[in-house]
């Protein structure tokens, strides 16, 4: 029988993309109760959910699974600036 061994970057891999997967679903669950009661319960879900995904996130990222290079400043003001117009464009 051939196993398959999984490497531990697959695996953190795979758990990230069910937490997106996950809060994706819940967010649309969220949005879509009838009743505050449930609506209140998918919200703490759903809180849960971008709390583990944090993690997951932050264990790959120190292990050098995810990397995430640090932004340009002229990057970062370019997006703060495109935001804002969308923001006072949605608004009116």
């Amino acid at each position: 029988m051939n196993q398959t061994a999984y490497t531990e970057k697959e695996i953190l891999g795979d758990a990230l993309a069910t937490a997106k997967f996950s809060t994706d679903n819940y967010n649309t669950f969220s949005n879509e109760c009838a009743h505050e009661n449930v609506r209140s319960t998918m919200m703490t879900i759903l809180n849960e959910e971008h709390d583990i995904q944090d993690e997951i996130f932050h264990m790959m990222s120190s292990k050098g699974y995810y990397p995430t290079p640090a932004a340009e400043e002229s990057k970062i003001t370019e997006t703060k600036q495109k935001h804002k117009a969308g923001v006072q464009n949605t608004l009116g």
